[in-house]
């Protein structure tokens, strides 16, 4: 069993309190002494969660795996090029969410996710996508290149 911990709630308490704690590098830092396997940051277009800062120190300390959530948008996938995490999960984003409401359109969206799969690839970072629960997604995930798959399973 492998243990991934996500810090970006951390983050937003500390937006909240427009100040400069609680540190998500520190709860990562706790995250991974007390046995995790993997950290998840979602760098978001508004960076409201997690920012340029934080994914810097997380990746220059973190030893173990480092997920990086995000769309595949130009800015965030040059970021993400620049900064190698271990892996990319793309997802949708949608600005007035509090959190990832549904997988991304592997259908209609298949030209831009493929795109950013290949750069990611091409910069040998392995590639999730958020996909909503249906055999169509996956097969369509398969095509597009991912080298895996989360479900999202709000409806459940």
């Amino acid at each position: 069993m492998i243990l991934g911990v996500n810090v970006d709630h951390v983050a937003t308490l500390r937006q909240a309190r427009l100040g400069s704690e609680p540190e998500p590098a520190m709860a990562a830092s706790l995250a991974v002494l007390g046995g995790a396997d993997g950290i998840t940051v979602h760098l978001r277009e508004d960076r409201r969660h997690i920012n340029d800062r934080d994914l810097d120190i997380l990746k220059q300390f973190v030893p173990v795996e480092l997920n990086l959530e995000m769309a595949a948008t130009k800015e965030i996938l040059r970021i993400a090029v620049k900064t190698r995490p271990d892996m990319v999960t793309l997802v949708p984003e949608k600005r007035q969410e509090l959190t990832t409401e549904g997988g991304l359109d592997v259908m209609q969206g298949k030209k831009i996710v493929s795109g950013a799969v290949k750069v990611l690839h091409d910069s040998g970072i392995r590639v999730s996508l958020f996909i909503n629960p249906s055999e169509a997604d996956v097969e369509r995930s398969r095509e597009i290149g991912a080298d895996m798959v989360e479900i999202h399973t709000g409806r459940y």
